[in-house]
């Protein structure tokens, strides 16, 4: 009605037409049915006769038909025609008349009257610090209903858990994050209620927001949560890395731990770092040794830093000390004037005794000697064997020389003398030759250090004067020009140099430099090693150390007893020389004792000597330890020359002892007065010297055999406390392992008691609720509706059919008739002729009324019996197709060109991609002999008129010239520094790229002889601000080589053809061949043979490696003819790569196979040989196995068939797990992919795909294979692209971001450029600040806004959340700031004057997100990025390479394009504009699934991957997925009251459940089998008694058993495994038994067998069973079936199974989709169609989602309307995987997301529609209540998991009815 007045209204009123069409059109149709008194006036009619009067803007017609001023007390000027409803009321006001304030405003009158609302102070009257929901008052006091996160009377503080200050201005509460590191044991996040500073940081965290480790720990406090104390020495630890667990020492401390002092620096048991170790200045070096923190000294100098003179010495300085010269060997420390003698002559004046007093004290002394000789031997013998041998050796010589000639005391010291003198001066020789080499190398070592460092400094001082000069110098503008033309001179001398002669002088230094370079690097490994063996030899010397002190305490003692005895022996031979009266015998016995005592001194001087070498040996220790290799050859020499003197010495011992005992006897013949006896005993003093010493040794060796038996014992028992000690914790952690699974099971039962009794309580309102449905359904179907519904259904049905019979008849009849009325024409026909005719066609169309009907079942039956092949065939050819193209596109083999021939090249690139960006590699090598330098085309792409929008490559003057076009003029760049006519006569690489309007070219020239290679580079840039390469895909050409003649080329392309041989490489880093072409001109590649390549040139690129795109793969057929398969079969693969999934190789042979894949970026390793248990998986999350960083890694499998599978990276051990005992049953293996039909083959390996990456070498049993050259090997190429490892595409998820710095100046000078694709109407793209400066780029309500300071720029457009990919240029100059997107959106606005610039410096920037920044972060793909730093060229931002990586993926980027509208609020706000609405969805194209249309898709249906039903156990059934899932059997035999006999097997893990009850209906008579704390519990009852069989052992162990239970009268009997029979019985009882249908399997329905079985067991088991049988026979046929399903074989996973069977799920009533709501699931479906959700209110009010032919669908019916969307997802929904299904409905807008895959409908708004509870059918649902009109409306099969209705996850186990073969728990895993 009002649109058919609006044409006589005021043009005021016409603003308001579209608004209220809709109720005005309603009302004219009420007032029109009300006033019709038979309803024969139509619509029309009462619009022309009936509406007169409509009112002015600002009144409604009342009742009385008058025109009433609009009553909204001052706040709209608007309201409804006809119910006068205010519309869009102001001022903060609502209602239909404007009476009331919104939220957060309280209604005030102003001083004149009005009606006003004011802001709630709720703290301050300000929109800005208003934080109340909405407020109110009462008796003059302020009321506040707070938002969350505030508190108080007047919202005035933050609450707990919150931080901020609300009265501040602008200021808010915000939520304190303290990144889950808060105390759990606190009720809220507690963090200071104005800073927000975390109070109880928990876990090892600190921080202010406990966003780090605590001082001590390292980690990752904010993901992992895993902060562990540090590893470093705490004595030495200033700190430790709260990141990497770092040590970072004290002063003077080292090592990785910490845990020792720097070299020259010591005290690191201080804790308080290491003090510099400073050597006196007598010292050889200035620091101290490390380990024994000593100082070498100069001669003379002693003490641990030589702070003093040695004993002897004197005049302290530089060079050690000066010997004494005095008699006594004793002078002035600081004079040298000499000191007396007392020593000597004090002791000989003492013995003045008699001489058989003074022979007793000698022989005590020597005695004592004695012990301290053998102490001093052990030492000796400790430090070296071989010296002791020679020492003992040199003590036989000496004696018989001194026997056999008797010479002077004197001669023998001199000669003693001599040769200790000769030792020293060797040994002095030795050390300081080894300290002079080792202060050389010190002396250098430092040297070059010094050097070094100041280089360093030097090289800093330079840059910082640089940096400081270019920024903060101001230079006279006359030096400037003055400084200019001279560097203009200096340039123009420089370009008018010929250096070409000396290229080759420089080319040979740069090879000398390089080779030196290597050297170097030599040398520095071997000084590497060289460090590395200082540590052990430094504790070899330590260890000697300390063995020499103590061998110097024992020679000290040794000293002091020594000086007493040679004091002693003078004494006594003072005493014999005053004898003068002697016997005649005595003179032979003084001149024997005389001979001892020259013995004895001889033997003291040696022990004098050895004294003196071993505080040598102590001093010179450094030498000795330096010149170990020579003493040791020495050593080896001298243990061969030790027979032969040993046999010497022992035969001339043999001589002197025989000589010894004449001597004795001749003694004793003349001792007269015990003289003679007493020198007896003397001369036997050096006898029992050796006796003792050998008894010594004796017990030495003995207690030393005894030492190592003990060491040997103690060893032994450690290694058995160890294995005790391993056990025992293993027993300890099972019973902690126990002990928590019992605690789990107890509060499992406690949860299980409380949800029965919650059941309990809300059983009876389930059972009321669908008797209210049952009801409901009955009246359904008791009315004439369903009736009339199907009579119009079988109208339509038989109309159809007859309209077809019409047809087919009557085509054939109309050519006929056609024929007949032109052979009338012609007059052609007789009378009698037209008359049969006519009487045989009404015989044909009786005829035919009968035959279609036939017809027509013969072609459904021809349709049913189609090919099953077709399709498989069609998907092999396209296959072969796809293979065929990526061999022809990576054919790496040049072409010649001839100079007239050309080559259209096929990109297999999408144009859209080559917008913004765009590169082109190739290999030229033109040819310079045969055709003189000159202009001549290389490449050209772009569009077929050749005019705009190109890019190109070509030779001019001698140069190469990269050209490109972007709309504007033409970009020509120049690479002037390498002329054609230089380069060498082979391949030469040749890149050109442009980012935007800058572009590159690249020239790589190799080396004839090595691989080194040259490169060349040269910039430009487009001018203007387009930036966009923009290409029409179908008329996109690229021609190689040359042109046809009929091509017209760009003015600066319009050259020659070219001569030589060219070699594609990549275009936008896709490998391209030029034999992937259309079309050839003038080339025969047959006839023409292509230029060999120089096999040295980018070898390290083309010839060592393998580039896998993932759709190629290399084949090894018959892999054992190089190596066989062994007991240790080895492959090696070195990889790399930057993607997360990809196979690395494959073997399959039937149902067998092995695959190493990559999955989420870590290694896999799979294999299934027929195994029992499934399939083996090594996987592991350990760093080590991840290899997915674009490096190589060498991965090696090492399979050993009867012990372990061992996994290597890079040569160190990662996994390792143990084998099956099996060998490999293959003979052919696929590397970096495998062909679609092998991967399908088995469902593991479905979801397998082939490798992105680069495979540098492949080995089996260490023997090489050339992937190349094998014949199965199809789309792979040499060389590894270095490009491909480059991340320019990033995907953020709204919470990721990438963070990175570098110089740049965003407020100054400044560009940047990016993709982007989004769905989103905001989020940050690029965000830096410096201080409170801001500079960004973000979307912002679906336009692009870039802020510099506050100045913001915004697009004109606000649609660039649109799906499609769109690229900016954000530009910052000295005049203004520029906006440009898509080349078109042009926006810019003149800058303010600002300050000085500041320096450049390393800065911080952000893309996708800040944490620094309010705007929400980006969600979508950011790609191509690029900002001017100055630091390098302009160049895409590789983002694999930043530091800062917050979740950011850079695979694949899952924005899909939107639908046309994806929200209803959409459709109002361009309703609200007055915008038209989306075009609706027509019901009969997205729901027409009748007809021959539905037959086709029926013909043509996909298949799935799965099979239908998993591998199950035959005749066997799963139950327990809910607490009453059981099975129902309809009939019990008459015989079954008087004996009955059950068998079946039984495998589950229940401690409790029910498995077997029968009763009667008032449950007095019974029989059940149930478990009963894991045992088997057979029960029945005889009467009044009750007769109960437990079996003593548990059978819940997970394995099959046997079970049997019979009953006969009053005797019950359970037999287990056939092995144990348990008997039961009562007392004679003559009560009858009598129990009725059903036999309950597997559980009961609730309410049942609660009076008979205990409380705990009446729940369903959880487990299976199969076989069940009842007195023998197999039962076989179920009435009914609850929550069961076959017991499937394999392993299983979470989630709900819905089988074959068929059955579904009601969920309880606290879930219900009503008008708006959202909905997520995920599907792994086993068929193409199937219901998976289904709610109704009546039959015309439903909503149903389902599965039709792979297409996910959703089809709503609201009474008014039925409208329906569907997702074809690019993969099937039936291919094997889980795929997620988001549905989100708000009225009539629904909206359907399938794997981000997204599509929509809006239908029409129903007025009537209203919100109530329907019950949820999921799965399915009973036939009658699903709509006939529905495609699919079969149960659905397969698995389910994760379902959420507005974000509240969903439980089955807890849904109100588990109907049929549901597994609400596990389903089978795929």
């Amino acid at each position: 009605m009002r649109e058919t007045h609006a044409f006589w209204r005021e043009p005021r009123d016409l603003e308001m037409a579209p608004r209220t069409a809709l109720s005005l059109t309603f009302f004219a149709v009420v007032l029109g049915g009300l006033s019709g008194p038979t309803g024969a006036t139509t619509f029309w009619e009462y619009q022309q006769s009936t509406v007169h009067k409509l009112c002015g803007r600002g009144s409604f017609l009342s009742e009385r038909n008058l025109c009433l001023p609009c009553n909204c007390k001052g706040h709209s000027e608007i309201c409804e025609d006809i119910t006068g409803i205010c519309i869009d009321c102001q001022n903060h006001t609502a209602g239909d008349f404007c009476e009331r304030c919104v939220d957060g405003f309280l209604p005030d009158t102003t001083p004149e009257g009005h009606h006003v609302c004011q802001p709630c102070a709720c703290p301050v009257a300000n929109p800005s610090n208003n934080f109340a929901l909405h407020c109110d008052k009462r008796a003059g006091v302020l009321r506040c209903f707070c938002q969350e996160g505030y508190a108080g009377h007047y919202c005035e503080r933050c609450a707990p858990g919150y931080y901020g200050n609300p009265i501040a201005q602008g200021d808010s509460c915000k939520k304190c994050d303290c990144n889950g590191n808060s105390d759990p044991n606190l009720i809220f996040s507690e963090c200071h209620n104005l800073t927000g500073v975390c109070l109880n940081c928990w876990g090892n965290t600190a921080g202010a927001n406990c966003e780090r480790c605590a001082p001590g720990f390292y980690g990752d406090a904010i993901s992992a949560k895993d902060c562990k104390e540090c590893n470093c020495n705490k004595c030495g630890t200033a700190s430790c890395d709260d990141r990497t667990g770092v040590c970072h020492c004290k002063l003077g401390v080292t090592g990785r731990l910490c845990d020792r002092c720097e070299e020259g620096y010591a005290g690191f048991d201080s804790c308080t770092g290491c003090r510099k170790c400073r050597c006196a200045v007598a010292a050889l070096s200035p620091t101290c040794n490390p380990l024994t923190l000593s100082c070498q000294c100069h001669p003379g100098a002693k003490g641990r830093y030589c702070e003093h003179c040695r004993t002897g010495y004197w005049d302290y300085g530089p060079q050690g000390c000066k010997r004494c010269d005095c008699a006594g060997g004793l002078c002035d420390l600081y004079t040298g004037e000499c000191l007396p003698e007392t020593h000597t002559s004090s002791q000989v004046a003492v013995c003045n005794i008699s001489c058989n007093e003074c022979i007793g004290h000698l022989i005590g002394d020597i005695l004592l000697s004695n012990k301290t000789l053998d102490e001093l031997k052990t030492s000796v013998l400790n430090i070296s064997t071989g010296a002791a041998a020679n020492d003992r050796l040199k003590y036989y010589n000496y004696t018989a020389l001194w026997l056999q000639v008797t010479s002077p005391l004197r001669w023998l010291r001199q000669r003693l003398t001599l040769t200790c003198l000769m030792k020293e001066k060797s040994v002095k020789f030795l050390r300081q030759q080894l300290d002079r080499d080792t202060m050389m190398s010190l002396a250098l070592a430092d040297k070059l250090t010094t050097n070094l460092t100041s280089l360093n400094m030097l090289v800093e001082e330079i840059i910082s004067e640089w940096d400081h000069y270019s920024v903060h110098q101001d230079v006279d503008p006359v030096v400037i020009k003055q400084k200019t033309t001279e560097a203009e001179k200096m340039l123009n001398r420089m370009r008018s140099l010929d250096l070409t002669p000396s290229e080759p002088i420089a080319t040979d230094e740069s090879t000398e430099a390089h080779e030196i370079f290597r050297r170097i690097r030599q040398m520095e490994k071997k000084l590497v090693s060289t460090n590395n063996r200082i540590s052990p030899v430094q504790n070899q010397l330590s260890q000697s150390s300390t063995k020499l002190s103590d061998a110097q305490n024992f020679l000290q003692k040794a000293q002091s007893i020594i000086y007493q005895t040679q004091d002693k022996n003078k004494a006594n031979l003072l005493k014999f020389q005053d004898l003068t009266v002697t016997p005649p015998d005595a003179t032979i016995f003084l001149s024997n004792f005389t001979h001892f005592v020259w013995i004895n001194l001889w033997l003291v001087s040696n022990c004098v000597s050895i004294y003196g070498h071993s505080q040598n040996v102590t001093a010179f220790h450094a030498a000795i330890d330096g010149a170990s290799k020579l003493l040791k050859d020495k050593m080896e020499n001298l243990s061969l020359a030790d027979l032969a003197l040993v046999q010497r010495a022992s035969s001339h011992a043999n001589e002197l002892q025989r000589l010894a005992n004449e001597l004795e006897r001749d003694l004793k013949s003349s001792d007269t007065n015990g003289f003679v006896q007493k020198a007896i005993d003397a001369s036997n003093v050096y006898e029992n010297i050796a006796k003792f010493i050998k008894e010594a040794n004796t017990t030495g060796l003995t207690t030393l055999h005894l030492a190592d038996r003990a060491e040997d014992a103690i060893s032994g028992i450690s290694t058995q406390l160890s294995h005790v000690r391993t056990k025992c914790e293993n027993v300890f952690k099972e019973s902690i392992s126990l002990q928590s699974e019992q605690n789990d099971v107890e509060h499992a039962v406690v949860d299980n008691i409380n949800y029965v009794e919650e059941t309990k309580v809300t059983k009876k309102e389930t059972n009321e609720k669908l008797s209210a449905i049952v009801n409901q359904i009955n009246e359904i179907e008791k009315g004439r509706t369903t009736q009339r519904l199907q009579f119009a259904k079988e109208v339509a049905e038989t109309t159809l059919k007859k309209s077809l019979e019409v047809l087919h008849t009557v085509s054939p009849i109309s050519k006929k008739v056609e024929g007949w009325s032109n052979n009338m024409k012609n007059n052609e026909y007789s009378t009698a002729a037209y008359d049969r005719a006519v009487a045989s066609a009404g015989e044909t169309v009786i005829n035919l009324s009968e035959i279609v009907p036939q017809l027509l079942d013969k072609l459904k039956e021809v349709e049913g019996k189609r090919p099953a092949n077709v399709s498989t065939n069609i998907m092999r050819i396209r296959e072969l197709i796809a293979q065929a193209r990526s061999v022809a596109k990576k054919v790496q083999v040049s072409m010649k060109f001839n100079g007239q021939s050309a080559v259209e090249v096929q990109p297999h690139i999408n144009v859209e991609e080559l917008k913004s960006f765009s590169s082109i590699s190739l290999y030229m090598r033109p040819d310079t002999e045969k055709v003189p330098i000159k202009d001549h085309l290389v490449f050209y792409l772009g569009n077929k008129n050749g005019m705009k929008d190109f890019m190109g490559l070509a030779i001019k003057n001698d140069y190469l010239v990269y050209v490109y076009n972007l709309g504007g003029e033409d970009v020509e760049i120049t690479l002037s520094s390498k002329p054609i006519s230089t380069w060498p006569s082979f391949f030469n690489l040749v890149k050109v790229e442009r980012l935007g309007r800058h572009g590159k070219v690249f020239l790589t020239v190799p080396s004839q002889s090595t691989t080194a290679e040259q490169k060349f580079i040269q910039k430009g840039e487009a001018p203007g601000t387009d930036s966009l390469l923009d290409l029409n895909p179908n008329s996109t050409i690229f021609f190689v080589g040359g042109t046809p003649p009929d091509f017209k080329l760009p003015s600066a392309l319009s050259l020659p053809p070219f001569v030589g041989c060219i070699e594609m490489a990549t275009l936008n880093n896709e490998v391209i061949s030029l034999y992937h072409f259309k079309r050839t001109h003038k080339i025969d590649t047959a006839t023409v043979p292509p230029c060999p390549r120089y096999k040295l040139a980018f070898s390290q690129n083309r010839v060592t490696s393998y580039f896998f795109d993932g759709t190629g793969y290399a084949l090894i057929n018959n892999i054992e003819r190089r190596a066989k398969f062994s007991i240790v079969t080895r492959f090696d693969i070195e990889v790399r790569t930057v993607v997360n999934d990809g196979i690395l190789f494959l073997m399959v042979n039937e149902g067998n196979y092995f695959v190493l894949e990559l999955k989420n970026g870590f290694l896999r390793l799979m294999y299934d040989f027929g195994f029992s248990g499934g399939p083996i998986v090594m996987e592991s999350n350990l760093e080590k196995l991840k290899i997915n960083d674009a490096k190589y890694h060498e991965v090696s499998v090492i399979y050993h068939h009867s012990k372990k599978i061992i996994l290597l990276v890079d040569r160190s051990h990662v996994k390792s797990m143990d084998n099956e005992r099996t060998t490999l049953p293959f003979s052919n293996i696929y590397i970096g992919g495998a062909p679609t039909n092998v991967l399908l083959s088995r469902p593991e390996l479905s979801s397998l795909v082939g490798l992105k990456g680069c495979v540098k070498a492949f080995q089996f049993q260490k023997k090489d294979f050339n992937l190349l050259e094998e014949p199965g090997t199809i789309g792979i190429s040499s060389g590894c692209p270095e490009d491909f490892f480059f991340s320019h595409k990033a995907y953020f998820n709204g919470e990721s971001f990438l963070g990175s710095s570098a110089k740049i100046s965003p407020f100054e000078t400044f560009e940047g450029g990016l993709n982007f694709r989004t769905l989103q109407p905001s989020g940050l793209l690029f965000y830096h600040n410096s201080g409170a400066d801001v500079f960004s780029i973000s979307l912002d309500n679906g336009a692009v806004v870039m802020n510099s300071k506050g100045t913001k720029v915004k697009s004109q457009k606000k649609h660039y959340n649109d799906g499609r990919t769109h690229f900016l240029v954000a530009s910052v100059t000295n005049q203004k700031y520029q906006l440009v997107v898509d080349d078109k959106d042009k926006q810019d606005r003149n800058r303010p004057s600002l300050p000085a610039a500041s320096p450049t410096s390393m800065r911080s920037f952000y893309y996708g997100g800040s944490q620094s920044s309010t705007i929400r972060n980006f969600t979508g793909c950011i790609s191509y990025a690029y900002i001017s730093r100055t630091d390098r060229d302009i160049e895409p931002e590789d983002f694999q390479r930043y530091p800062e990586k917050a979740q950011a993926s850079f695979q694949d980027c899952p924005v899909q394009t939107p639908p046309m509208a994806l929200k209803h609020a959409m459709s109002r706000s361009a309703t609200s504009r007055g915008l038209p609405l989306p075009s609706k969805v027509d019901r009969d194209q997205s729901s027409l699934f009748q007809g021959t249309a539905g037959l086709q898709n029926d013909r043509l249906a996909p298949t799935c991957s799965l099979p239908l039903r998993p591998q199950a156990i035959h005749h066997a059934y799963q139950f327990g997925g809910t607490s009453h899932s059981h099975q129902e059997y309809g009939e019990i035999p008459e015989s079954f009251s008087e004996r009955s006999q059950f068998s079946l097997s039984l495998k589950t893990h229940s401690s409790f459940g029910l498995i077997l009850y029968v009763s009667d209906s008032e449950e007095e008579n019974y029989m059940a089998l149930f478990l009963s704390h894991g045992k088997l519990v057979y029960t029945f009852n005889a009467g009044q008694h009750k007769i109960k069989v437990k079996s003593p052992e548990r059978l819940n162990d997970g394995k099959w058993h046997n079970v049997i239970v019979t009953r006969e009268g009053d005797v019950g009997r359970l037999i287990i495994d056939g092995l144990k029979m348990l008997v039961g019985h009562a007392t004679s009882s003559n009560s009858s038994w009598h129990v009725s249908a059903p036999l309950y399997v597997g559980g009961v329905p609730p309410g049942r067998a609660q009076r008979n079985i205990q409380r705990n067991s009446i729940y369903s088991f959880t487990g299976c069973l199969r076989n069940l049988q009842l007195d023998r026979q197999l039962l076989s046929t179920v009435a009914r079936s609850f929550g069961v399903t076959p017991c499937f074989e394999g392993p299983s996973e979470a989630g709900a199974y819905f089988s074959a069977e068929g059955g579904y799920v009601v969920l309880d009533d606290s879930f219900s989709l009503g008008l708006k709501f959202e909905l997520t699931l995920e599907v792994r479906p086993r068929v193409v169609s199937g219901v998976l959700l289904h709610t109704y209110t009546s039959e015309m009010d439903y909503l149903s989602m389902y599965i039709d032919h792979g297409e996910v669908v959703v089809t709503v019916n609201n009474g008014e309307d039925e409208f329906s969307t569907q997702v074809s997802t690019k993969n099937k929904v039936c291919d094997g995987q889980w795929h997620k299904i988001r549905v989100i409905r708000d009225a009539n807008v629904v909206q359907l997301d399938v794997d981000s895959e997204v599509n929509h409908v809006v239908g029409t708004l129903s007025p009537v529609t209203v919100d109530t509870k329907t019950p949820v059918f999921i799965g399915g649902a009973p036939a009658s209540l699903l709509p006939q009109r529905l495609a699919a409306s079969r149960p659905y099969t397969g698995c389910m998991r994760n379902l959420e209705i507005n974000d509240i996850p969903v439980s089955f186990s807890k849904a109100a009815l588990v109907s049929g073969a549901v597994s609400v728990s596990t389903c089978p895993a795929a």
